[in-house]
């Protein structure tokens, strides 16, 4: 999403941007998810939700977001929903591939299959803007996770900009992320969102030794979850749900798509794996999205990091916002 925007918003200003897709399509983990761009009510809210992160660029993303959202409209982007249905945020849902597609259209020309794109040691005469989605792959690969993204997203970016000497953001090891039905489940990149074992709370948590791993509920968004299950040795934990959950949807997509689930005593045991959907930690940007120790490199969404260390924030926000204002400082 960064990437498209950035384009897209460059094109506007009179540029001719070109895009280079690792992938064989645009849209990145963007066309995988619920693709529901929100912001935090205030900045305390930020704050309090994302106490590592970055004040000046948690306060870019809360301040640019609502006319960030409304240029997507002009676009021709399809909105699902007007607002979100959490009191505790403000945005729009769209449907993922109308915003893709109209992305794409204002950006122009965007390559796929560019493999890495640009490689450590080059340099094009033109400025550059690293959207590569993270290192999500990696991370979930290194700990034995589910990647619940693209499967593009390498760290190609972090890798092009350390070798040119930029500072990095926030903790490497942080990430979003769900809970997924643990292997032998099969889960398909059209599923990430079905799957997701949310549970608001309603399940307890344990390991594979028995002992709960959280004491009380999960934060609203269950992304500490996540990363409480991939603490644990291979990434997985069990969600124990009373038993007359047995044909929840939540339950029956997990059966379906090969999961195991258990039922004992009164209770549904549901195996989960960690699924890594974004690292938060990154690339250090100042508020411009200009790329702290390497002139002339900018940096946006998953790319970068610092955002929402210790906590929770719209990715699709952040990509949104910062891959318009990379445009905009590229070409003062």
């Amino acid at each position: 999403m960064a990437g498209l925007c950035a384009a897209a918003r460059a094109r506007e200003l009179g540029a001719t941007p070109v895009v280079l897709e690792k992938g064989d399509r645009p849209g990145g983990s963007m066309l995988l998810s619920s693709c529901v761009v929100w912001r935090h009510l205030s900045f305390e809210d930020f704050r309090r939700e994302s106490p590592g992160g970055d004040e000046r660029l948690q306060r870019l993303v809360l301040e640019g977001l609502d006319e960030a959202l409304e240029w997507l409209v002009s676009l021709g982007a399809e909105v699902v929903w007007d607002d979100t249905e959490n009191p505790r945020t403000t945005g729009k849902r769209f449907e993922p591939r109308s915003l893709t597609e109209a992305l794409v259209r204002a950006a122009g020309d965007v390559r796929v299959s560019q493999g890495p794109g640009i490689v450590p040691g080059t340099w094009p005469e033109e400025p550059l803007v690293l959207a590569t989605g993270g290192f999500a792959v990696r991370l979930a690969h290194e700990r034995g996770l589910l990647a619940r993204c693209n499967p593009w997203s390498e760290g190609d970016g972090l890798d092009f900009a350390r070798a040119h000497g930029a500072e990095e953001a926030g903790d490497l090891g942080e990430f979003y992320g769900r809970a997924m039905p643990a292997p032998p489940a099969r889960v398909r990149s059209e599923d990430f969102v079905r799957l997701s074992q949310l549970w608001g709370g309603e399940a307890r948590v344990v390991g594979e030794d028995g002992d709960e791993l959280i004491q009380g509920p999960p934060a609203w968004h269950e992304s500490d979850l996540a990363q409480a299950i991939a603490r644990q040795p291979g990434g997985t934990a069990w969600l124990v749900v009373p038993a007359g959950y047995r044909d929840d949807p939540r339950v029956t997509a997990a059966r379906e798509a090969g999961g195991t689930v258990l039922e004992d005593d009164g209770e549904l045991r549901i195996h989960v794996i960690a699924g890594v959907t974004h690292t938060l930690g990154g690339i250090r940007v100042d508020d411009r999205a200009r790329v702290v120790g390497v002139d002339g490199l900018y940096a946006a969404g998953a790319d970068v990091g610092g955002i929402a260390s210790g906590g929770y924030s719209s990715g699709l926000a952040a990509a949104l916002v910062l891959g318009r204002t990379a445009a905009e400082q590229a070409l003062r």
